[in-house]
């Protein structure tokens, strides 16, 4: 089967960047906050946008969006941001079957990433995640809303905090994104932003990936 309905978007943005040492989601790049070029890349992408996060988000002025934090305060890394996620969009969108997430500190994911994933949807409870040459990219995902019980109980047992091992009990799909072609090389389009030096290499990609 192939979505069809509208999917919503959610962009998680409650991590601690302790590697950065900084809020990731305020990190510049090229004159843009990592928050708001995650923005501008997904909302083409998705029916409605909204951001999780635990702590106070700065957007560019006139942008307004949904804000939402994870359900309880016990630091459930990306799984109790995807919660949080599936929450939000059953009491906001209840017509929406499954909603796409993605990071924060990956700039330059793919244009058609939440089209492609919702291309691989076979059942309304299968969860369809990213991956490329350098492996799977588990955040960028599309979740089945019907699983909001699931995740829910997974976490309250004490199951494993790590994205793949939930996605592995689900037997969750996968779509292989290919590299970025540039006449300076090929570049993965999942390229993440975890260090000050990562920030680096993103700025020298900067003007070739964005020309």
């Amino acid at each position: 089967m192939t979505l069809t309905q509208a999917i919503p978007g959610v962009i998680l943005a409650g991590g601690l960047s302790s590697r950065m040492g900084q809020d990731k989601a305020r990190i510049r790049l090229g004159g843009a906050s990592l928050i708001d070029r995650a923005a501008r890349r997904l909302r083409p992408q998705v029916s409605s946008l909204a951001i999780n996060t635990n702590g106070p988000i700065l957007l560019e002025p006139g942008e307004e969006l949904p804000v939402f934090a994870d359900l309880d305060a016990s630091r459930s890394g990306p799984l109790g941001g995807v919660l949080a996620a599936l929450d939000h969009v059953k009491r906001n969108h209840p017509e929406a079957s499954h909603v796409a997430t993605v990071p924060t500190d990956s700039p330059f994911f793919p244009t058609d990433l939440v089209a492609r994933l919702s291309r691989a949807v076979d059942t309304q409870e299968r969860i369809v995640a990213a991956r490329s040459a350098s492996g799977p990219h588990p955040v960028f995902a599309l979740w089945p809303v019907a699983l909001i019980d699931d995740l829910s109980a997974w976490l309250a047992s004490g199951g494993a905090l790590r994205v793949r091992s939930y996605l592995e009990r689900r037997q969750a799909r996968e779509v292989l994104f290919p590299t970025i072609e540039t006449p300076r090389g090929a570049f993965d389009p999942f390229f993440n932003i975890n260090t000050p030096d990562d920030l680096d290499t993103a700025e020298n990609w900067l003007w070739v990936l964005e020309r």
